[in-house]
């Protein structure tokens, strides 16, 4: 009787440390540019971080950043309110990660799509290139007249990577494909720029694209209102964006952003967060295009068994699609 008191007095012991251990967590999120409700990048990481809390009970605090300098101020007033882990929401972070996770040693840092190698920092990046390259395939696919367009964000090389990808689809479907692309700007502000979306998506509407593909945040939801109002197609971009103009978005080529954040914040809370890099393509369904009631109308079955074969052959490694971050060019 003893022995069996002291076994349930054990038992009790461990569950009030676990339970402990799990109400340890305090995480926060710091947004990129555009706001955590951009219906694209960042309101993936929102959804994700709404959704651990649905499940769990655990609050996530939530900053927008309005300027550059708020990033870091941001990363370091939650490290020193004791939250952990802290996600870093984009590539424009890095500096403020790397010097604020050195600062704060203890805490646990997540950065999404860019690697900050530290040992208390977790990477989660995409293969983008991959996804994107289904999209420039359905894109040429659809397409009647033989122009596609691109709509990037900031200048930089993890949209040219997304813009790469596309080309190289596109011309895997349609060798004579011909792809417009702009970039909305150099600066944070491209992010957040809607009528500026909307009038490069109009000019190259008017020079012939009939399919417009965006990866420019917040500007993106310029791009798929001018391609509904011209009667042609847009695409969206890291979130499912097909509901926002039923009929007129093809599709939209998704980033798991919700279920990179509820996985990383669930990991810290039972235990098993480690630091390092995770690099989420097409095998590990961290990339794909969407498709649902919203585009069923678009998408024949013959091009979805087009997109599904090409997607096969990526993950066997039959075909490469090109990572222009690799060496910084993309195949002519």
């Amino acid at each position: 009787m003893i022995k069996r008191r002291v076994l349930a007095t054990a038992a009790c012991a461990l569950l009030a440390i676990g339970t402990a251990q799990a109400a340890e967590i305090n995480p926060a999120i710091v947004f990129d540019m555009g706001g955590k409700f951009d219906k694209s990048f960042n309101e993936g990481v929102h959804n994700g971080g709404e959704a651990f809390t649905r499940e769990t009970g655990v609050a996530v605090r939530e900053f927008e950043p309005q300027n550059d300098t708020q990033r870091e101020q941001a990363l370091r007033n939650f490290a020193r309110r004791g939250q952990s882990p802290i996600i870093a929401v984009g590539f424009n972070q890095v500096s403020a990660v790397k010097a604020v996770a050195a600062e704060f040693p203890q805490v646990r840092f997540v950065i999404i799509d860019s690697v900050v190698d530290a040992p208390n920092v977790q990477s989660i990046v995409f293969r983008e290139e991959q996804g994107s390259y289904l999209a420039g395939m359905l894109a040429a696919l659809k397409s009647a007249t033989g122009k596609i367009g691109f709509v990037g964000g900031m200048d930089v090389p993890l949209i040219r990577k997304f813009a790469c990808g596309y080309v190289q689809g596109a011309r895997a479907a349609n060798p004579r494909i011909e792809v417009l692309q702009n970039m909305t700007g150099s600066t944070p502000s491209a992010w957040n720029d809607p009528v500026r979306g909307a009038e490069l998506t109009r000019s190259q509407i008017e020079r012939g694209a009939d399919v417009v593909f965006h990866a420019a945040g917040a500007t993106g939801n310029g791009v798929l209102q001018a391609a509904s109002d011209a009667g042609k197609f847009g695409i969206g971009v890291d979130s499912n964006q097909n509901m926002l103009h039923p009929g007129h978005v093809l599709t939209s080529m998704v980033k798991q952003l919700d279920v990179a954040t509820r996985t990383t914040l669930a990991a810290a809370r039972d235990g098993s967060w480690k630091p390092g890099t995770q690099v989420l393509g097409l095998a590990e369904d961290g990339v794909g295009l969407a498709f649902d009631s919203n585009n069923a109308g678009l998408v024949t079955p013959e091009m979805r068994a087009r997109i599904d074969a090409a997607k096969a052959e990526i993950v066997a490694g039959r075909v490469s699609v090109h990572d222009y971050m690799s060496n910084n060019s993309c195949p002519n």
